[in-house]
């Protein structure tokens, strides 16, 4: 509560897990939701060799939509060492099994290398 959203947690819902190991729901599907009615990518297996500007890309991506939404957006997206799509992992306990779905293919080095920052929206001077 508090966060005007829903986090859809991949590997702590095994209906979720499902639609995600079947392929139906991806991290494009994921980050359309959090425009609308989510607030972050949640608990996502992701292959271990993702870039590191390829998660910072995902970031940002989540950032700007928070922004633009004046709304608080998070992303924790998980890379899992020796692990490629459609492997299945299990972080054990409440947090789940989760299949390894692709992230978006492109180089955002150029993009994460401008630097910069995106402010966080802040709601506290509506109020």
């Amino acid at each position: 509560g508090g966060l005007s959203g829903a986090f859809i947690p991949v590997s702590e819902d095994s209906s979720i897990e499902a639609a995600a190991m079947s392929g139906r729901l991806s991290i494009e599907k994921l980050e359309a939701m959090t425009s609308v009615c989510s607030v972050g990518l949640d608990m996502i297996a992701i292959p271990g060799d993702t870039p590191a500007t390829t998660i910072a890309g995902l970031i940002a991506d989540e950032m700007a939509i928070g922004m633009i939404n004046h709304k608080t957006t998070a992303v924790r997206v998980i890379p899992v060492p020796g692990k490629g799509v459609g492997d299945e992992v299990s972080f054990g306990g409440l947090l789940g099994k989760a299949a390894v779905i692709p992230v978006p293919q492109g180089d955002a080095s150029g993009f994460i290398g401008l630097g910069g920052r995106i402010p966080a929206p802040i709601h506290s001077l509506k109020n």
